[in-house]
């Protein structure tokens, strides 16, 4: 399929899709606590949705049975909230957040350090390079740049922390479906890839584990977890290119040419 691009009527109406998305994201990991499960999180995301009138982009998605991605320590991405699954302090837990509003999509991710005692030192290491690089990524949407600088950018500054760029799974286009052309690697060489061009929306979402990259699927068919055992951190931000830069659209603090940041929860 090729890449949509998006008017600025189009990617005003995403900003207010993302917006509601990070709001609900927010609210979830308020309520993160040692003793809650994960199931517990999933069911306020759904009263969330509720709230806002939004429509939960992965709940059925190819069969997903959650409207949240609950990923803790050892898993990856994908996640399904379970009862069984109790949190604990010192967890790293992931949570992906996804919903359409007036037929666009909005996707975000965050990981943080369930609270309750002091963290591991290379749990936070892992969380911040996460998020750096994320920050590094966003930063080379740039008119003109090509999708490879912005997978060169985010493997460059995990890999000098010690850190491998899950290989796996990617970043993707965005807009009235939640997957779209292009997909984002996290990894790659500068100047390779498409030119990123005005109108382009893509939600770029860093997974790196604190071990080897290599992953496995469990037998649910989603739940995606580090081979080796090691932890893992995703994040992700759904970023629209303008004339004037990149507009990060699921962050409150940023406009066109200032990719803005986000308090880390570690």
């Amino acid at each position: 399929m090729k890449v949509r691009y998006k008017s600025p009527k189009e990617i005003g109406i995403m900003r207010k899709a993302c917006m509601l998305c990070s709001e609900v994201l927010d609210e979830l990991l308020d309520s993160v606590k040692p003793g809650i499960s994960t199931a517990d999180i999933d069911v306020l995301a759904r009263e969330a949705i509720a709230e806002r009138g939004l429509k939960s982009a992965f709940l059925g998605y190819y069969d997903y049975p959650a409207v949240t991605c609950t990923s803790l320590n050892q898993v990856v991405v994908h996640g399904i909230p379970s009862r069984s699954d109790i949190l604990e302090a010192g967890d790293v837990l992931s949570v992906d957040f996804g919903a359409f509003w007036e037929g666009y999509c909005g996707d975000v991710a965050r990981t943080m350090i369930v609270p309750g005692s002091e963290p591991l030192a290379s749990s936070k290491k892992l969380v911040q390079t996460t998020y750096e690089s994320l920050q590094h990524g966003l930063a080379q949407t740039l008119v003109g740049q090509r999708l490879g600088d912005v997978g060169y950018a985010i493997q460059s500054l995990s890999e000098s922390e010690g850190c491998s760029v899950v290989r796996q799974f990617t970043g993707h286009g965005i807009g009235r479906r939640m997957h779209e052309e292009p997909a984002v690697r996290n990894y790659g060489d500068q100047n390779s890839g498409k030119k990123i061009k005005p109108g382009l929306v893509v939600a770029i979402e860093p997974m790196l584990t604190a071990g080897f990259y290599d992953v496995e699927i469990l037998e649910d068919d989603w739940t995606a977890v580090t081979k080796d055992g090691s932890l893992a951190a995703h994040f992700e931000d759904t970023v629209a290119v303008t004339t004037d830069g990149p507009w990060v659209l699921t962050r409150a603090n940023s406009k066109p040419g200032d990719i803005g940041s986000i308090e880390l929860r570690v």
